[in-house]
């Protein structure tokens, strides 16, 4: 069984807070240069301001894998605004100087292999972030790409899929740090009317390998499911609800600030279901 995480991390600091007032996290996915890099961090204050346990900063990119089409509509409007990793990583560094949000990058090893792996360690730790999420990961390669992020302070969550077989997922929660992400559903992220009925009894099985805290993604687009995933799970993820509405936004010709607002107060009415 996985042992329990040191507290010298901001995501292993925010999961044991909540643990220790008997609390559930809400982690909003937001995709890195929309409206704008300028608009993006805004957001990131703004959601700490809020008290979100963590957000997950998408990287843009051309090829995504786990992603659906709101988010992969998003990655396409970031990357025709001409955004960079060393922008984002930037922009990372200046929030930083003012607020003390868990921050974890979600984008492809591609990405990763691009820049190189100690590398782009290093630039992650330098800007402030906390942990990477890394979909199209191998098995194989993670327990050493885990280790090379542990070495810089930064950890690294991996998904479990609801086909991952019982050997498999207990590989999988095992090389995690941080958390476990359980995706509800297999396939690519977006919005769905329900949650499977089996959600309990998977997270269930997780705690059994792990002692790490289990967040679940994928299909997450209500406050109820937030209540209902949070019943179970240490904390919900969701991303492309929050996504589509700042797009429409967007779309809508709503000023950078209007977007700020709209990411806002969506995640303030899904913070409801932690109540």
């Amino acid at each position: 069984m996985s042992t329990a995480p040191s507290a010298s991390n901001r995501i292993d600091r925010a999961f044991a807070d909540l643990a220790a007032r008997g609390r559930k996290g809400l982690l909003p996915y937001v995709t890195a240069g929309l409206p704008d890099l300028q608009g993006t961090e805004a957001i990131l204050e703004a959601l700490a301001g809020l008290g979100v346990t963590a957000v997950e900063l998408g990287l843009p990119y051309s090829d995504p894998i786990a992603d659906g089409p709101t988010i992969q509509a998003s990655f396409t409007r970031a990357l025709a605004g001409g955004i960079r990793i060393r922008d984002i990583m930037a922009m990372v560094a200046r929030l930083r100087r003012r607020v003390d949000l868990p921050l974890l990058a979600m984008g492809s090893y591609s990405i990763v292999h691009r820049v190189g792996p100690e590398r782009f360690a290093s630039m992650a730790r330098d800007a402030g972030l906390d942990g990477l999420i890394i979909p199209d990961l191998s098995l194989e390669e993670a327990p050493q790409t885990a280790a090379l992020l542990a070495g810089h302070g930064l950890r690294l969550p991996m998904l479990v899929a609801p086909t991952s077989g019982p050997q498999r997922r207990e590989r999988i929660a095992r090389t995690s740090t941080g958390f476990v992400y359980y995706m509800s559903v297999a396939g690519l992220t977006g919005e769905r009317a329900q949650l499977p009925p089996d959600l309990p009894e998977q997270v269930r099985s997780l705690r059994e390998v792990s002692r790490l805290p289990v967040v679940v993604g994928f299909g997450i687009s209500t406050a109820e499911h937030v209540r209902l995933v949070c019943s179970v799970a240490d904390g919900a993820i969701i991303g492309s609800a929050l996504v589509r509405r700042m797009m429409e936004a967007q779309d809508a010709g709503a000023s950078r600030d209007r977007i700020v607002q709209v990411a806002a107060e969506s995640v303030r009415e899904w913070m409801t279901g932690l109540d």
